[in-house]
């Protein structure tokens, strides 16, 4: 069988999964999804077994610590992902609610109501955790999904998504057997393929690097959100709490660094930096985080007592740093001079992902969240509460920072659409 072949019959499955799907009633649905967490916990053991292929894999390709970190799956990853299963059955259905009513002179009742989408492919890079997010939310809200992960996790997402599908099948007879599919190749011409069939999938969904998204944007017919990348960045204001600002910009940076929504700039008003910067740079650098700062900023840190100099990874920043997504232990420093310059830096260095300010005056929060034009902004809090469990939507599908339609984490009433239901008594249009 040709690759378009191949690519042809798994689009064709889905699509007449997404039917099967749509007949499903809420219970049916959250039946195979607690099912499939109860099955994920106890088949635990494969999952580490396939993952731990993955992860030769993955140091065999070079991967940073960071990302393989990201490909890693525990016990404790492992239930991670059970609890997020379930928590997307305590949610409430998507499908059927009714948007909007109203009746027209003629008597005509229009009703609008929230449907499925139909058949989402989801492209995403080494996070395993991934296929059970996705496939979760896609049954949830009654789409079909075909998932391609990295080929660093090949072994990982089909055992994952393999798991689910037996036991909802086992479950409940008329689950069908292909709402969940993973790619079963890594070559890199399936997407294209894939992308290329209209006729079968209704909507696009990669998350990953910038090159990745933009490759498949640009090579996509059929629609995509994107999320090019996590560029974000915490200000720390003339008024902050100097401690609050520590603490956040810590847990920005460190609590898990190869994540989009964690920060990759750090400014800090010039009136503030002197007491600031050496307290902040001794604590990223006992986490070995490599600074890179203006030439102010490295100014401040050269006159600091040489034990802090000795601790300190210190490297000139470039421009082109300051739009780079690292990932990694590596962060930018730029001292600013007040909530404008720093609000003119994130408009032209950004991504519109998260961004966030730390300080104890309103208006100049207010004025921060007013003009910062990003999918998340904060007041005093981690950018890294940008996800969909965090925010309450159960697993999450992924984090968009376009402006069209979803923005921000997207969860269950993303991945649906909507159509109008007539009731007439017999009216024609004059």
């Amino acid at each position: 069988m040709s690759l378009t072949q191949q690519m042809t019959q798994l689009a064709a499955q889905a699509k007449a999964a997404s039917r099967e799907l749509a007949k499903l009633s809420t219970g049916e649905k959250n039946t195979c999804l607690l099912a499939m967490a109860d099955a994920l916990e106890h088949q635990a053991s494969s999952i580490r077994q396939a993952n731990a292929l993955d992860m030769e894999t993955g140091a065999a390709m070079g991967l940073s610590s960071a990302m393989l970190d990201r490909l890693k799956l525990d016990d404790k990853r492992i239930s991670q992902m059970a609890k997020g299963l379930r928590e997307v059955a305590a949610l409430p259905d998507p499908i059927g609610r009714v948007l909007d009513e109203r009746v027209r002179p003629n008597g005509l009742k229009l009703r609008k109501i929230s449907t499925p989408i139909g058949v989402i492919v989801i492209i995403y890079e080494s996070r395993p955790n991934v296929t059970a997010d996705a496939g979760a939310l896609c049954l949830k809200s009654s789409n079909a999904t075909i998932l391609r992960g990295g080929k660093e996790a090949l072994n990982s997402n089909q055992t994952i998504a393999r798991i689910m599908v037996e036991v909802a099948c086992r479950t409940l007879p008329a689950f069908p057997e292909h709402a969940i599919q993973v790619v079963p190749t890594t070559d890199r011409e399936a997407i294209k393929e894939l992308l290329s069939l209209t006729q079968y999938i209704d909507l696009c969904m990669p998350r990953g690097g910038e090159a990745l998204i933009r490759a498949v944007a640009e090579s996509s017919k059929v629609p995509v959100i994107k999320h090019y990348k996590g560029v974000c960045h915490v200000y720390v204001d003339a008024e902050a709490d100097l401690k609050m600002a520590e603490k956040i910009a810590m847990n920005a940076k460190v609590q898990r660094p190869a994540v989009c929504n964690a920060m990759e700039t750090l400014l800090v008003d010039k009136a503030i930096a002197p007491q600031f910067l050496p307290v902040i740079a001794r604590k990223l650098a006992e986490k070995h985080v490599e600074l890179r700062a203006d030439e102010t900023a490295r100014s401040l840190l050269a006159s600091q007592p040489s034990t802090l100099n000795h601790q300190l990874r210190l490297k000139p920043v470039t421009d082109q740093d300051y739009y780079t997504e690292y990932n990694d232990y590596i962060l930018n420093v730029r001292v600013v001079d007040g909530v404008k310059q720093a609000i003119d830096h994130i408009s032209k260095y950004g991504s519109a992902h998260s961004d966030s300010i730390v300080t104890r005056n309103e208006a100049r929060a207010k004025q921060f969240l007013n003009e910062v034009d990003s999918a998340t902004v904060y007041w005093n809090a981690s950018t890294r509460f940008t996800d969909g469990g965090e925010f309450g939507m159960g697993a999450e599908i992924g984090i968009s920072t376009d402006k069209i339609g979803a923005r921000g984490p997207m969860g269950l009433e993303e991945l649906t659409s909507y159509k109008w239901i007539g009731f007439g008594n017999g009216q024609v249009r004059a």
